[in-house]
């Protein structure tokens, strides 16, 4: 019986265009309360655009992005941070020029609950330790799993009802990826919704409740992580890139 239960997140056959290429092509997909859902595929295949336009740095085509029961399609990226869709981009996007702790308070600049703010600053330096140490330490100066660790807790200090993570063991040692997820995997256990894009489809998988696989701009598959991590085809799903 199909579920009828209304989805967090509500994607239905989006489309996103880049002058004459077709970056999505009719991507639809659904994310519930508590989940943890992965984007898998091939480099070029259309996640990080996916997660772009959800959270407004891309604008649709065609297509519908229902979140909590709005239309957010198209709206702008300050909206949707406010509606509780927190996104930890690709690259980081860090403000290397400023602290830890500066970048941790932009994190949280819509918020105006400030217990609960200082509540979440202790719950980050608890998944993250080494920014505690850091917090006077410019951004910059970090090394790449630190500074992936920040993007993370800055994201997190939005508040969100839905973290996009974009790829968070890029250019991070094997043994901080291990870290990173093992606290992803403590915010899962906490009731963290999360749309998650990893190259590294074994971690993907480990931690993902469900998992959709794109190549050239579509949904090619999907089903549970135990479901995928059997499936030959996923693996096929990584021998096509481009747009």
């Amino acid at each position: 019986m199909p579920d009828i239960t209304p989805a967090l997140l509500d994607i239905r056959d989006l489309e996103v265009s880049f002058g004459a290429v077709r970056a999505l092509k009719g991507v639809s997909l659904r994310v519930d309360e508590g989940e943890v859902v992965a984007l898998v595929g091939a480099n070029g295949a259309g996640k990080s655009t996916t997660l772009r336009t959800i959270s407004g740095l891309s604008r649709p085509r065609a297509g519908r992005i229902h979140f909590a029961g709005n239309t957010i399609g198209g709206q702008a990226p300050a909206r949707i941070v406010r509606l509780g869709i927190s996104h930890s981009p690709e690259g980081r996007r860090l403000f290397g020029g400023l602290t830890v702790a500066d970048n941790l308070r932009l994190g949280a600049c819509t918020r105006k609950d400030h217990e609960g703010v200082a509540r979440d600053s202790e719950r980050m330096f608890a998944l993250f330790p080494i920014l505690k140490e850091r917090l006077g330490q410019l951004a910059g100066t970090l090394s790449g799993g630190e500074q992936q660790q920040l993007a993370l807790a800055r994201a997190m200090m939005a508040a969100p009802r839905l973290l996009l993570l974009d790829e968070p063991s890029l250019g991070v040692a094997p043994l901080l990826v291990r870290h990173i997820f093992d606290a992803l995997g403590e915010l899962k256990k906490q009731g963290m919704t999360m749309l998650l894009v990893e190259q590294n489809i074994a971690l993907a998988l480990e931690l993902a409740d469900r998992a959709y696989v794109m190549r050239t701009g579509k949904v090619v598959l999907s089903g549970s992580s135990a479901e995928l991590t059997r499936d030959d085809r996923v693996a096929q799903a990584y021998l096509g890139a481009g747009e």
